[in-house]
């Protein structure tokens, strides 16, 4: 699929270091050595060293170039690690000896090592939880001070030759955000724009979608995604953002000539918002199953440093092509804070 082959071209073009919290398990590590022999990633493995080194001698990554392993318990960062942990939490009640003991949870050790510059971004999720690897990424890394909120979304790469023309679009928010507010809505339309551009290096074109197109209903629900278009305007005024419309006004420009004739996207929409968790976990599942999509993420926006979470049911080539997205996202981030 060109847009993936795309993004591991511009990972390969400038690498970055990946830690994945979960390197006991051999999807993860047989995406790792992937990744490695592909040019894009260093990358480190956490978890025992023992049990580590056995997966990857199984993955046939002895010996590779590129791949380290850090065990929380022996690690020569522990001591380091721990101490920044207790200062970031001690407000929350936490003691040194708490600090020692939750600094060598894997989630979090990874998401300390990027907070530190140890590595340029964490993978989490194969195996632990949503909340557990979101939670540890937004304590450990942080949100950055524009954003309202640390939400995700999933890249959405379509079928080869569609017939929209599209290559791939982003889908937000799927993942995280259960009922965002008028404000948190527009503040996930801004961030997925941002996410957009970051993945696919081409401008984005905001949907802010409803079950109602430029006033053809009205409820609460709707007044909500109106006010969300016009605050992202205010916040983001060069952005190329519509709303509120159907999913059709937005991706078909025919329908969008009868039902938008004014539409600033004329239903040429890459960026889709969705208005709550329902509407964006069953869209998105519906692309994927019958659409044909394939879906990459919940990938994590928002944050300081990129921190991302796999599915649980997560393949090899999934973790592969997650660490290129997280290459990606460092990049974008380095390019924000103007670093070489």
């Amino acid at each position: 699929m060109k847009p993936l082959r795309d993004i591991h071209k511009r990972a390969a073009a400038s690498p970055a270091r990946i830690v994945l919290s979960e390197g006991h398990d051999p999807r993860v590590v047989a995406g790792a050595v992937q990744a490695v022999k592909a040019g894009f990633a260093s990358v480190v493995l956490v978890g025992p060293h023992d049990i580590v080194a056995r997966q990857l001698s199984d993955a046939d990554g002895d010996g590779l170039s590129g791949i380290t392993i850090e065990d929380p318990a022996t690690s020569a960062h522990g001591a380091d690690l721990a101490n920044l942990y207790f200062e970031l939490r001690k407000h929350k009640g936490v003691s040194e000896d708490v600090a020692r003991e939750q600094a060598r949870d894997p989630l979090i050790f990874a998401a300390l090592m990027v907070r530190v510059g140890l590595a340029d971004g964490t993978i989490g999720g194969a195996v632990c939880t949503t909340s557990d690897t979101v939670r540890a990424a937004i304590t450990m890394i942080g949100k950055t001070p524009d954003a309202a909120l640390v939400s995700s979304f999933f890249l959405m790469v379509l079928p080869d030759n569609h017939f929209s023309g599209i290559d791939a679009l982003v889908f937000s928010d799927c993942g995280l955000v259960i009922d965002p507010s008028a404000s948190e809505l527009a503040s996930i339309a801004v961030a997925a724009a941002k996410s957009y551009t970051a993945m696919m290096a081409q401008p984005a074109r905001v949907a802010m979608l409803s079950f109602s197109t430029k006033g053809s209903a009205h409820h609460a629900h709707v007044d909500k995604v109106a006010k969300a278009t016009e605050l992202a305007r205010e916040q983001a005024p060069n952005l190329l953002i519509d709303g509120e419309m159907q999913f059709d006004a937005a991706f078909v420009p025919s329908v969008a000539a009868t039902k938008a004739p004014d539409s600033a996207i004329a239903g040429n929409a890459n960026v889709m918002i969705f208005p709550d968790l329902d509407a964006g976990n069953i869209g998105y599942k519906i692309a994927q199953r019958i659409g044909g999509a394939t879906a990459i993420g919940p990938i994590l926006q928002g944050l300081t440093k990129p921190a991302n979470d796999l599915s649980r049911g997560c393949s090899a080539q999934d973790v592969f092509n997650m660490i290129a997205v997280t290459v990606v996202q460092a990049q974008s981030a380095k390019a924000d804070r103007k670093e070489p």
